[in-house]
């Protein structure tokens, strides 16, 4: 028996994925790791795709051979924050990724639900920003849950919101550690970027322009 689209849910990684926002996220980093006095590359900056901000910056520090206590460290991400958000505050509609806007449109068209899945703790600014709030049945994000990606905390969540079935949801993702996150929530995946970047993504895709909703549909688990 064929899969129906509306037994489908979609659930969006947001940086990477719908928007662009990979650039903002290395700018802040490079300027934090600068004034911590080492430099901070854009190879080092894919490894933190997916990864939450207090995660990123045990990271980057490491990297630094810096050591800084917790209360140092909330003020260092604080900082980070304050710089990346200056940033997002000026975002556009024009910064939404080929193909993200006519998918969301197609599938809310079709009423397919969709969702949020994204380790941002400012996903309302860029959503605000770039005109994309409209489209989302559900929100999880950095802001309401515990565990990041690698966990499937933020999927299930997703999924639960939605009134969806693990096995229902398709996820679409940029980073490593979100694509094992959907792995682990058994749910379908759809990478966007390169695929060895991807190990364990259904299928992988420039961007959103190149998959339809017949095909999100074939992928469902």
């Amino acid at each position: 028996m064929k899969n129906t689209t509306q037994d489908i849910a979609c659930i969006f990684d947001l940086d990477g994925v719908l928007v662009d926002t990979a650039l903002y996220h290395y700018d802040a980093w490079k300027q934090l790791a600068n004034s911590l006095g080492f430099d901070f590359t854009h190879a080092q900056n894919e490894q933190l795709k997916g990864v939450s901000r207090m995660r990123s910056l045990d990271m980057i520090l490491k990297w630094g051979d810096v050591e800084k206590t917790e209360a140092e460290k909330e003020a260092l991400a604080g900082l980070k924050n304050s710089w990346y958000v200056a940033m997002i505050s000026k975002m556009t509609e024009a910064e939404v990724l080929p193909g993200s806007l006519k998918l969301l449109q197609d599938l809310k068209e079709q009423g397919i639900k969709i969702a949020l899945g994204s380790a941002s703790k400012n996903s309302g600014l860029i959503l605000e920003r770039t005109n994309l709030a409209h489209f989302f049945d559900a929100i999880v994000d950095g802001n309401t849950v515990s565990a990041s990606k690698p966990d499937p905390e933020v999927f299930v969540k997703a999924a639960e919101l939605l009134g969806a079935l693990n096995k229902d949801c398709v996820v679409f993702e940029d980073a490593q550690a979100g694509v094992q996150a959907a792995i682990a929530a058994g749910m379908a995946i759809v990478g966007i970027g390169d695929a060895e970047n991807l190990q364990g993504a259904q299928v992988v895709i420039k961007d959103l322009s190149e998959i339809t909703i017949a095909e999100i549909s074939a992928l469902k688990k």
